[in-house]
C-alpha cells in the first residue's frame, strides 16, 4: 500500500451482534483509493462490499455493527475514532454516497429542492435564493431535463433514471472528493445505465473524483474501473488493475463471476403446441383530465394497439425502456389492469368475462413479479405462501395432500422441502424468487407472465434461475411471457422477442434473428447499450411498426 492514497482501509473487520453471537461479515479487508482513481469492488449479495462501503462513512447500525480490527483513513485522518463534527463534514462533504435505491433513499415528503438544499445549508449554510442556483447548476450538471421546472417534483413524480440522477446531484452538491456509489444502476434499464455511467465518468474527469464502485454487475464494472477488488465471504480473494481481473483471473472465485452470464438457448418450442394466449388491438389508455368540470384533455397511451401471441411451451421475451408498457401489457393480459381488445387464453375470450367466471381460470394463468421480497407476504411461512392457490381453487384433497404438493413444488423449483416453515427474510433473493416461481408451478397453469424475474438477482443466481425455468418449461410444455430489460437474459430464455416503444410494438421477431439484425433503430440502440456495439444512427420515425 502506498503511504499517500486518498482512502485507506486496512485490516478492516465488521461483526454484527455482541460477544459470542457476534458474526464477522468482513474479514480484514485491506483497501485503498488514489485521488481521481475507480477503484471497483465486486462480489455477490452477501459477500460484504456494501458493508465495507458504509464502513467509510460510519452508517452502519451501530452499536449492533462494530470493527474488531482495522483502520480506515481518509486524507490521513482516522474514521472509525472520528467524532461526530469531523464525521458531519466527512459525510455527504468529502465524502458522497450514490444509494442503490432511489425510490426508498430519497424523502417521499420532501420534493427535489428541498432535499438538496439540506446538504447545501448545512455543509455551506446557504440562503434560499442561492441553494436554489446552485441546486439548478447541479441539476443541469447531472444532466436532469427541465431542470428549474424538476425543483417542486417529489420521488414518486419522476422515472427511474430521473431519481438516480437526483441522488447523484446530491452526493456532488458539495464538491466532494471520494464519490461512493453503492450499485447505482442496478434497477435501471440499459439505455439508462449507459447514460448514467457516461455521466459518472464524465463527471470524474471533469471535477477529478475518486470513485468507490461497488456493484455485482461485470459487464459495468468493466466499463468504469480502473482497478478491481473481488470479494467473497467478506474477504479481498483477488485485486489488480481492470484489464488484469478481467483478462487474467487468479482466483477461482473470480473466474466463476465471470462464467456465470446466462447463456445458452431454450429447447425448440413445438411446432404443434397451438396459441395459449393471444390479442388483437389490445389497448390501455389513462385519462389526463382538466379544468372545472375534470374532463378527458388527453390519454396517456400506455399499451396502445398491441397484438401478439404465445404459443405452449413458447417464451415470448419483451423487452423496452421503464414507460414503454412492458409491465402494464402483462397485467393487462391477466385481466389485472382493465383494457379494451381482445384477449383469448386457451381459445377462450377472457376479455369480457365477469370476476366470478374469470377466476376459475386464474389457475392456469400465473405471475412471477420482479422484487420476490415485496411480492411474499413476511406473515406468511413459504408453506403457506406456495399452498395459498391451493387454497383459493380448493385443489388439495386434506391436509397431508396440501403439504406433499407444496414439497414437490419446492422440490421442483430446487429447494429443499425442509424451507417450508421459514419466512421470507430468512432467505436469500436467489430462495426468495424460488419460492415465487414454486407458488405459480404448484397450481400447473400453461401461462406464466415472468415481470423483471431476475432484475434484483446477482448474475450467478439469474444464470440458476434461467436454467430452472428453462426446465420447467420443457418439462411442463409451459408458455412464458418473459418481460425484462436485461438483454442478456433475454436472449438465453426466449424464442421470440417483441419490443416496445411509448405503448407499441417496433419490432418482433426471432429471438437469435433480432439479436443479429435488428431493423429499427430503437432496437439497435437498445443493444448497443446493453452490448456496447454500435448502433445506426437513423430517424426513428423512417421505421415502421410491424
Amino acid at each position: 500500500m502506498s503511504g499517500g492514497a486518498l482512502l485507506q482501509i486496512r485490516d478492516l473487520s465488521v461483526a454484527f451482534g455482541r460477544g459470542t453471537g457476534a458474526t464477522r461479515v468482513v474479514d480484514r479487508v485491506s483497501l485503498e483509493i488514489d485521488a481521481g482513481e475507480t477503484l471497483a469492488v465486486v462480489g455477490e449479495s452477501g459477500s460484504g462490499k456494501s458493508v465495507t462501503a458504509l464502513s467509510v462513512l460510519r452508517l452502519l447500525p451501530y452499536p449492533n455493527a462494530s470493527h474488531p480490527t482495522g483502520s480506515i483513513r481518509f486524507r490521513g485522518d482516522e474514521i472509525l475514532t472520528a467524532g461526530r463534527d469531523r464525521l458531519q463534514r466527512l459525510r455527504g462533504g468529502e465524502v458522497g454516497m450514490i444509494f442503490q435505491e432511489p425510490m426508498t433513499s430519497l424523502n417521499p415528503l420532501h420534493n427535489v429542492e428541498k432535499q438538496i438544499a439540506e446538504a447545501l445549508r448545512i455543509h455551506h449554510g446557504l440562503d434560499r435564493a442561492a441553494a436554489r442556483r446552485r441546486i439548478v447548476e447541479l441539476l443541469e450538471l447531472v444532466r436532469l431535463p427541465d431542470a428549474e421546472r424538476r425543483l417542486k417534483s417529489y420521488p414518486h413524480e419522476l422515472s427511474g433514471g430521473q431519481r438516480q440522477r437526483v441522488m447523484i446531484a446530491m452526493a456532488l452538491a458539495n464538491d466532494p472528493e471520494l464519490l461512493i456509489a453503492d450499485e447505482p444502476t442496478t434497477a435501471l434499464d440499459v439505455t439508462i445505465q449507459a447514460e448514467i455511467l457516461d455521466l459518472l465518468a464524465d463527471l470524474k474527469s471533469r471535477l477529478g473524483m475518486a470513485m468507490m464502485f461497488i456493484s455485482h454487475d461485470l459487464n459495468v464494472v468493466r466499463r468504469v474501473a480502473d482497478r478491481v477488488a473481488v470479494m467473497h465471504n467478506g474477504e479481498v480473494v483477488e485485486h489488480g488493475s481492470a484489464e488484469e481481473v478481467f483478462e487474467r483471473p487468479r482466483h477461482e472465485y473470480t473466474r466463476a463471476l465471470l462464467a456465470a452470464e446466462p447463456s445458452g438457448q431454450p429447447e425448440p418450442a413445438p411446432r404443434d403446441g397451438g396459441p395459449v394466449l393471444e390479442t388483437e388491438n389490445l389497448r390501455v389508455w389513462f385519462p389526463i383530465k382538466g379544468g372545472l368540470l375534470q374532463r378527458t384533455l388527453d390519454n396517456v397511451r400506455a399499451v396502445d394497439g398491441v397484438s401478439l401471441s404465445v404459443g405452449r411451451g413458447e417464451t415470448l421475451g419483451v423487452v423496452g425502456e421503464s414507460g414503454s408498457g412492458k409491465t402494464t401489457l402483462g397485467m393487462a393480459l391477466l385481466r389485472l389492469q382493465r383494457a379494451t381488445g381482445a384477449i383469448r387464453f386457451d381459445g377462450r375470450d377472457i376479455s369480457t368475462l365477469k370476476p366470478k367466471a374469470l377466476r376459475p381460470l386464474r389457475r392456469g394463468m400465473q405471475i412471477v413479479f420482479q422484487d420476490p421480497y415485496g411480492s411474499l407476504s413476511p406473515r406468511m411461512s413459504v408453506e403457506e405462501i406456495v399452498a395459498e392457490g391451493l387454497d383459493v381453487h380448493r385443489l388439495a384433497d386434506d391436509e397431508t395432500d396440501r403439504a406433499r404438493r407444496v414439497a414437490a413444488a419446492l422440490e421442483e423449483v430446487g429447494l429443499d422441502p425442509t424451507l417450508a416453515r421459514r419466512y421470507p427474510h430468512e432467505l436469500s433473493g436467489g430462495q426468495r424468487q424460488r419460492v415465487a416461481v414454486a407458488r405459480a408451478v404448484v397450481l400447473k397453469p400453461s401461462l406464466i407472465v415472468l415481470d423483471e424475474p431476475t432484475s434484483a438477482l446477482d448474475r450467478s443466481v439469474q444464470s440458476q434461475l434461467v436454467t430452472l425455468l428453462r426446465d420447467l418449461q420443457a418439462r411442463h410444455q409451459l408458455a412464458y411471457l418473459f418481460i425484462s430489460h436485461d438483454l442478456t437474459v433475454v436472449r438465453a430464455m426466449s424464442h421470440r422477442i417483441l419490443v416496445m416503444k411509448d405503448g407499441r410494438i417496433v419490432e418482433t421477431g426471432e429471438a437469435q434473428s433480432l439479436f443479429r439484425n435488428p431493423r429499427h433503430p430503437y432496437t439497435r440502440r437498445l443493444l448497443a447499450a446493453a452490448f456496447g456495439e454500435s448502433a445506426d444512427t437513423l430517424d426513428e420515425s423512417d421505421s415502421v411498426i410491424i
